[in-house]
């Protein structure tokens, strides 16, 4: 299973989006609100309703 590169959560098979970058990076998005955001150039470390903020600010 994958993980979103925008909010952390896993992402089921046959779910999602996955973005190659010209560098060879390859991103997963599990729906189109993680991939609109990351497209607006926000982090996912910075918005609240995240799987990675919530871990952050828990430790």
């Amino acid at each position: 299973m994958a993980k979103c590169s925008f909010c952390g959560d896993a992402i089921p098979k046959g779910r999602g989006k996955m973005l190659v970058k010209n560098d060879g990076r390859i991103l997963h998005f599990c729906n189109s609100k993680c991939d609109k955001n990351f497209h607006l150039g926000r982090q996912g470390k910075k918005t609240r309703w995240t799987a990675v903020f919530r871990k952050t600010k828990a430790s």
